[in-house]
């Protein structure tokens, strides 16, 4: 006898049912005139008014009637509320309620944008529109997040990766996320690499732009200049292999040796990361510039003549390498930490000394922590322009070419396109050598057995030249810090060094008064729009890079060397092309954010989120499956095997995602000066205004101050996150624990 399939109700199903139609008939359907943080709207004509009407009451105004097909694929899951997941038709209707939805409102908002029509054979055949549309807004998003999810529920329930609805929930939210607000973006920006001056297409056009002598040239092997590729290359090779064997020093003296200014070294290596770039420049350039303190020393003392040498490659190189170490420390510390101290001791046991345990065991298990924070120095010194803008000279690379090209006298987007083009391919070659690298081996070492276990020592021949290195960079950067606190206390820096706290006062003075307290500050206002979008876009970013990281590493799907690239696309391109592509891609229905909050939010998201999925992979490919297998064989489901297993162990992966995203949220500069608005004004282009015044005081002091606010920032992330604890052992006597 046949089984009937269950009839059953589905909670997460009858919740994306709900949320599609209170997108459709309760909220505002297009973005609202204040912006996605404004809800002035309810106390205004809504629902009735047009600006503010959700969908529903639009169409029953006769207006915007290219909505109307959307209540179909709105009706259509209601057929299957009482059928079972394994009943042939659930996931048939689903699968077709949420593709024609998602597809049409792609369609739709395409096809008709600010003047109407968006294409010329539309008008022909339809004649013209007279109503615009406007961006999404809260209906129309919520809407769509519905209509997609009732689709990936749909494809589960056909059985794709075993039916797990919150794998294939998770997949397709972050491909049409990435899609929107990567792929999208970018690829606008590079049709400009074929546009020629009429409008047209041509492939000549950017094969003269490609073959260009100042992106290839050789001329620095006999005294000339090189081109801007090979500069970059170059520099980023250098920055790459230096800042990842920095920060495994940093790794190792923290976590294998007796040092016992720990938490000291901590907070110092975090220091570079949350300090605007350009800011470390100028204290170089006070430091070793022409006119510096350690330049003029070195002149006197042995009678040379002071030389522009900081200017250029060395510059550069020692500001990038100031600037990115933490990263590569922040991706190994969770690496060289998750090390089983089980199979050290194993092989002490079989009479290994330190050195051979280390070389043998600990080094070749640290491997993916390796790659990953030599990859993403390699491409954090392909996309930085700050530094190089400072101190570059003549030292072309390619991203200072293509923020002269975007906001230059030439403002030839094609050519900056092309120039993107190029750091794309070089970033995707480090990309597959850092795959190749790795190869097939596995490094797990963390399982669901029991580990006591306690890390050994550094052995006595690594570790004094190690912690030499780390006190003299360490040393190096209290100097570099202490001259931008300097500059921020004197009246203006390296012409009058009288001491004065004006620039504070003027920056954030505050007033108390019967009515409150009165922000009178000059910065105030850019202070407290950068925290707000910071403190927003932080945790949205660590999230998305971290369920990321979990696909990649605990899923098989198609396609997915291709959704790991797409991940990495936007922290290879400048910041100057994210923000000018964001510009040209949403400045237009059907998302149309440009000049609001949304707009800074959501750029931080997917630049930083590289740093989430890194960290995640590099800490998640030391968890054995075996921890997943466990608790799905005891009931779990892979939602609940993710919070409860996997994220408690991930500790350090998330510090690093919730670190870096705040402070670069808050230090961000390239992409930032294209999206800031009157409105939402960041503290980075705030201080560029003052530098480009000559109010060097001003700018010193509110960098100075994002300092210290950002210092507290990641001790309490830290304090909230806490450490990972794999249960083992503290060494009597001293108090250190592994």
């Amino acid at each position: 006898m046949r089984e009937e399939p269950e009839k059953t109700a589905h909670p997460v199903l009858i919740f994306w049912i709900l949320a599609g139609w209170v997108g459709f008939g309760l909220l505002p359907w297009y973005m609202v005139e204040d912006g996605l943080w404004s809800f002035d709207w309810l106390t205004g004509g809504y629902p009735f008014d047009a600006d503010v009407a959700p969908a529903l009451f639009l169409i029953g105004q006769g207006e915007k009637l290219w909505l109307a097909p959307l209540l179909l694929p709105l009706a259509l899951p209601l057929l299957v509320l009482r059928r079972a997941k394994n009943d042939p038709i659930y996931a048939r209707i689903l699968i077709l309620a949420g593709a024609l939805g998602f597809g049409w409102m792609i369609v739709q908002g395409f096809s008709i944008g600010i003047r109407g029509f968006s294409f010329a054979w539309q008008g022909a055949l339809f004649g013209d529109l007279p109503i615009r549309q406007f961006g999404m807004g809260y209906g129309a998003m919520i809407c769509a997040s519905a209509f997609l999810f009732l689709l990936t529920q749909g494809v589960a329930a056909r059985g794709a990766i075993n039916g797990d609805v919150f794998v294939v929930s998770a997949i397709g939210g972050v491909i049409t996320i990435v899609t929107a607000f990567v792929f999208f973006p970018i690829a606008r920006m590079l049709f400009a690499a074929f546009v020629t001056e009429d409008g047209a297409y041509s492939v000549s056009v950017f094969l003269s732009k490609f073959f260009d002598d100042r992106l290839w040239g050789i001329g620095c092997f006999w005294g000339a200049r090189c081109g801007a590729a090979w500069n970059s290359l170059a520099l980023a090779i250098l920055v790459g292999l230096i800042t990842t064997v920095l920060g495994l020093c940093f790794a190792l003296v923290v976590t294998r040796s007796g040092f016992r200014y720990k938490r000291a070294l901590r907070a110092l290596t975090v220091l570079p990361i949350i300090t605007p770039p350009f800011v470390i420049g100028l204290a170089l350039i006070l430091l070793f510039g022409l006119s510096g303190s350690v330049t003029q020393f070195v002149a006197e003392m042995f009678g040379t003549q002071p030389t522009r040498w900081l200017y250029g490659m060395p510059g550069v190189l020692i500001a990038q390498t100031l600037a990115f170490t933490p990263i590569a420390f922040l991706v190994l510390i969770g690496v060289v930490e998750g090390v089983s101290p089980s199979m050290e001791e194993a092989a002490q046991t079989l009479r290994a000394n330190r050195w051979q345990t280390f070389r043998t065991v600990s080094l070749p298990l640290i491997r993916p922590g390796l790659a990953n924070a030599f990859l993403l120095g390699f491409i954090e010194s392909m996309a930085d322009f700050g530094n190089p803008l400072v101190l570059g000279g003549n030292f072309d690379v390619l991203s200072t070419e293509i923020f002269f090209a975007i906001v230059g006298a030439q403002y030839d987007q094609g050519r900056a396109a092309v120039l993107a083009m190029v750091l794309l391919f070089f970033t995707l070659s480090a990309f597959y050598a850092q795959r190749a690298w790795l190869g097939k081996k596995s490094y797990t070492t963390v399982t669901g057995k029991g580990d006591a276990g306690m890390h050994p020592l550094m052995p006595t021949g690594l570790s004094v030249p190690v912690q030499i290195i780390v006190i003299g960079w360490g040393l190096f950067t209290i100097v570099v810090y202490g001259m931008i606190v300097y500059g921020s206390i004197v009246e203006l820096w390296g012409v009058n060094n009288a001491l004065t706290l004006k620039h504070y006062v003027t920056a954030f003075s505050v007033r108390i008064e019967e009515a409150g307290i009165r922000w009178t500050g000059a910065a105030w206002d850019s202070f407290w729009t950068t925290i707000s979008i910071a403190a927003i876009a932080a945790p949205l970013t660590a999230a998305v890079g971290l369920i990321t990281a979990y696909l990649l590493t605990r899923q098989s799907f198609a396609g997915k060397n291709a959704f790991e690239f797409g991940t990495m696309l936007s922290f290879a391109i400048p910041g100057t092309v994210i923000g000018v592509s964001y510009i040209l891609a949403f400045n237009v229905p059907p998302i149309e954010i440009t000049g609001t909050g949304v707009i800074l939010v959501v750029s931080f998201i997917f630049r930083n989120m590289p740093v989430g999925v890194r960290a995640g992979i590099a800490s998640m490919s030391q968890l054995d499956r075996s921890l997943d297998e466990s608790s799905l064989t005891l009931g779990a489901n892979s939602w609940q095997t993710f919070r409860r297993i996997i994220l408690p162990l991930l500790r350090p992966a998330i510090l690093a995602a919730l670190v870096y995203s705040f402070v670069r949220a808050m230090t961000a500069i390239s992409a930032v000066i294209f999206l800031v608005s009157a409105e939402y004004d960041m503290a980075t282009s705030y201080i560029i205004g003052r530098v480009e015044n000559n109010d060097y005081g001003l700018a010193i002091a509110y960098s100075t101050t994002l300092i210290f606010v950002m210092l507290s920032a990641v001790g309490l992330l830290q304090f909230l996150v806490g450490r990972v604890q794999i249960g083992r052992r503290t060494e009597l006597g001293t108090g250190r624990t592994s």
